[in-house]
């Protein structure tokens, strides 16, 4: 098994060292931190879709001097 070009002992050898760094107790409070910043940043991504897509509605309803709901008509 590779990962990054690492084999089996080198990343039990990194995950030893990790328990050891941060202690078994800090490791799931950890984990779950890691968890909620990952999904702040899928949600962050979400939004700035939205936003993108609300400025090429208002580009386009420039444009062309109809919004999208007419278009759609």
């Amino acid at each position: 098994m590779r990962i990054f070009g690492l084999g089996t002992p080198e990343l039990i050898l990194i995950l030893v060292v990790f328990l050891l760094f941060f202690g078994k107790d800090k490791i799931p409070e950890l984990a779950k931190s890691i968890g909620r910043s990952f999904n702040a940043l899928k949600e962050g991504f979400k939004d700035a879709k939205d936003v993108k897509d609300g400025i090429e509605s208002d580009i386009s309803t420039i444009t062309t001097g109809k919004s999208t709901s007419e278009k759609k008509k």
